[in-house]
């Protein structure tokens, strides 16, 4: 017979203060993408001395435990908690405040990775009462390109054995602590980044006969991007009227002076979106707006477009049923449905492999004044969040199995 919820709330609470310990842990030592060590290290001895096996060393600092119920091969789940920290300098004043300066756990990674082994304990002491595998996939690099999931996946994490269903939670501080979020299908987008170089002909400002400035060709290409893809009504009537997109730049350097044109100027933006067609077709036309704006003025630019992480979906009658464990776990009126969102995860790149559900954790608190955003230098939780995102999520996978 499945575990009740009722058992499940008892361990969760059991477990509580091993891995608020953890999370302490985890913040005060923070890691940058693809260089986490010691985290790693400190998880494998978490795992160990919970008697979980293991193997290390996927990408070098990813984990993946292996927890067997009875008839293990009926199927298995994968769960999912990345470990990576921001460059950030923290401004919080608590006593797990990060010891590494400069670096910051501002996007929760160490919640995900704290609820994660809290599932895993959870999960591993009723292993006699639940039938399959149970797959914990710690992975490095979720911050930046190209991507832990995705290199993880290239080293067979979905495979021996099979994963047949993925699941993953994700802080969300604008909900309070003790709720979670749901998205049924399209959840969030895939995200490429653009460098744009165009390339002028510098002299002295008084000389304009002199000079081609290629701050003005950037910006009319800037305009004519705006123009295309981001001004109101720009998509009705194409193929993308109902597709969410975003083209914007957020950074122009043209290292010149009140005096002097430079020869160049470099530009940064990000592109996101929701299918891959319009996807491919908006790297051909920014191609296409680049090529002419520099042929009109005579100069030669540049646009690289570096692929990042595909759209996330969640698969239907995973999250169906997730959404329902969730309301019986928590109560109906603790979850939410989410909006779609621009932002973007690499646990995508799984969703696009497997049946998958990537839920919200909520993990603000407004009487207590935890309010920041992730990405942030106060970013916090309410840490009885903690009790509500391990106990869910081993909920979450023993509903699923």
């Amino acid at each position: 017979m499945m575990p009740s919820a009722e058992r499940i709330k008892e361990l969760a609470q059991q477990y509580f203060n091993r891995v608020q310990d953890i999370r302490h842990h985890l913040h005060q030592n923070p890691e940058l993408s693809f260089k986490e060590a010691q985290t790693s290290a400190y998880i494998q001895k978490q795992l160990s001395e919970a008697g979980i096996p293991f193997t290390a060393g996927y990408v070098t600092t990813g984990i993946v435990a292996l927890i067997e119920g009875r008839n293990p091969g009926r199927q298995t789940i994968l769960l999912r908690a990345d470990m990576d920290a921001l460059p950030i300098d923290e401004k919080n004043n608590v006593p797990y405040k990060s010891l590494n300066r400069g670096v910051m756990h501002a996007c929760g990674h160490d919640v995900h990775s704290a609820c994660a082994l809290g599932a895993a304990f959870i999960l591993n002491e009723l292993r006699n009462e639940w039938e399959g595998t149970v797959k914990i996939m710690f992975q490095p690099g979720e911050e930046v390109l190209p991507g832990g999931a995705s290199l993880m996946i290239n080293e067979g994490v979905l495979t021996n054995p099979k994963v047949d269903k993925a699941i993953a939670l994700h802080v969300f501080p604008s909900m309070e602590a003790g709720r979670a979020g749901f998205k049924s299908g399209m959840y969030m987008a895939s995200t490429d980044e653009l460098y744009l170089t165009v390339m002028g002909k510098g002299g002295h400002a008084a000389m304009p006969q002199d000079y081609i400035n290629p701050l003005i060709i950037a910006s009319e290409i800037l305009l004519e991007i705006d123009k295309r893809f981001m001004k109101p009504g720009a998509l009705q009537n194409t193929e993308a009227s109902n597709i969410p997109t975003v083209v914007a730049f957020g950074k122009i350097e043209g290292k010149g002076a009140t005096n002097v044109i430079p020869d160049k100027v470099e530009i940064a933006g990000t592109f996101r979106t929701m299918n891959e067609s319009w996807r491919a077709s908006v790297h051909r036309q920014l191609h296409e707006i680049v090529h002419s704006i520099s042929a009109k003025y005579k100069v030669s630019s540049e646009l690289r477009v570096e692929k990042g992480y595909p759209f996330l979906v969640n698969d239907e009658q995973l999250t169906a049923t997730c959404t329902d464990a969730a309301k019986a776990y928590l109560g109906e009126a603790q979850v939410e449905e989410l909006p779609l969102r621009m932002t973007a995860e690499d646990f995508a790149f799984i969703t696009q492999k497997v049946p998958s559900c990537f839920f919200r954790l909520g993990t603000g608190n407004k009487e207590k004044g935890i309010v920041s955003g992730v990405h942030t230098a106060t970013f916090d939780i309410d840490e009885s969040a903690l009790e509500t995102g391990m106990g869910l999520m081993a909920w979450l996978t023993l509903r699923a199995m």
